[in-house]
């Protein structure tokens, strides 16, 4: 579940407010060697853009797509060569002109109401300029992410255009590189999910799915569903990230209620914090604790655990204590 796109508590990152972690498996050179140019064009292969780019998902896309000498357009506000604003749909064929992929991560999240019009605008406008495949980040078990879904199938209903949707659940990175890393740091990770299992899934995954969508044959009409091999609850997935860190972390169950009283109170606007609740209760009411095939069907091999994202992850330092 990122911003500047890849945000929700399923597909991007989560509720509350955002920090930036450490990257422990983004590929940034290709196997030869070969540096990316400015905003991320490389020397070869199909090009590609990822939108949402600088995210927890799409910098992994983009490292990924690099390291296969792709020449990958980064579409963001900041971007030179791929100027990109979810806002200004204008501008959006000169960024798409010669793409012949398209990853979308939306931004803030598919929890906003402008996200499915926008969406579907953009299946358009991407099989408009000739793209073959559009991949969407969506999520599991959301009805944002559905409508999302909904959206661009409809905008690709009729054209030569196909695609793919990648359904995450939970992010382990979201105890990382999002809303829960400042709750790790503190020793204590607070959240209204009661003692509900979520099979976390790992964005090292979501990327190779992500990748192989775009770049080979047979990802076209699917839906993936991505999970991690096994669920565990809040309580389990912090104890296991507080063993790897040589630390203690606890987990601190919260009403619904409470947790919506404190992201308001934290500055989290009324609007904001309502649509994560929904995307809280439509995500953890645990209908979605069962591990799904997405990962095996989509790349040929099991999901990456829990325990090795959490090893991972402490070795880099990010869980130290400051």
């Amino acid at each position: 579940m990122d911003n500047d796109a890849d945000n929700g508590a399923a597909a991007g990152g989560g509720p509350g407010r955002r920090r930036g972690g450490h990257l422990t498996d983004c590929a940034l050179l290709g196997p030869g060697g070969g540096a990316a140019g400015r905003d991320g064009a490389a020397e070869a292969g199909p090009d590609v853009l990822v939108l949402g780019g600088t995210g927890k998902t799409g910098r992994r896309v983009a490292g990924r797509l690099r390291a296969m000498r792709a020449r990958v357009r980064v579409g963001s506000r900041a971007a030179v060569t791929a100027p990109f604003d979810w806002q200004e749909p204008a501008g959006w064929p000169a960024t798409l002109a010669g793409v012949r992929a398209v990853y979308a991560a939306y931004a803030p999240d598919l929890s906003d109401p402008a996200a499915p019009e926008r969406l579907g605008a953009l299946a358009r406008a991407a099989a408009a300029a000739g793209a073959e495949r559009l991949v969407l980040l969506s999520g599991r078990g959301m009805s944002s992410a559905a409508r999302a879904e909904e959206a661009v199938i409809e905008g690709l209903r009729g054209t030569d255009t196909s695609w793919t949707m990648l359904r995450g659940c939970w992010f382990a990175q979201n105890f990382s590189e999002d809303f829960l890393l400042p709750e790790v740091l503190r020793g204590t990770v607070s959240l209204p999910a009661g003692e509900v299992a979520e099979p976390f899934v790992d964005l090292a995954d979501v990327a190779d799915v992500a990748v192989a969508a775009l770049t080979a044959p047979g990802h076209a009409g699917q839906v993936y569903t991505l999970t991690g091999p096994r669920a565990l609850t809040f309580r389990e997935a912090v104890a296991e990230i507080g063993w790897a860190a040589g630390r203690e972390v606890r987990y601190r169950p919260m009403s619904r209620s409470a947790y919506l009283a404190e992201m308001v109170a934290r500055g989290a606007g009324r609007a904001e914090a309502t649509a994560a609740m929904v995307t809280l209760r439509e995500t953890l009411d645990g209908s979605c604790s069962t591990p799904a095939d997405g990962v095996e069907r989509a790349v040929g091999r099991p999901p990456r655990d829990f325990s090795e994202y959490a090893r991972r992850t402490a070795a880099t330092g990010a869980w130290d204590e400051e």
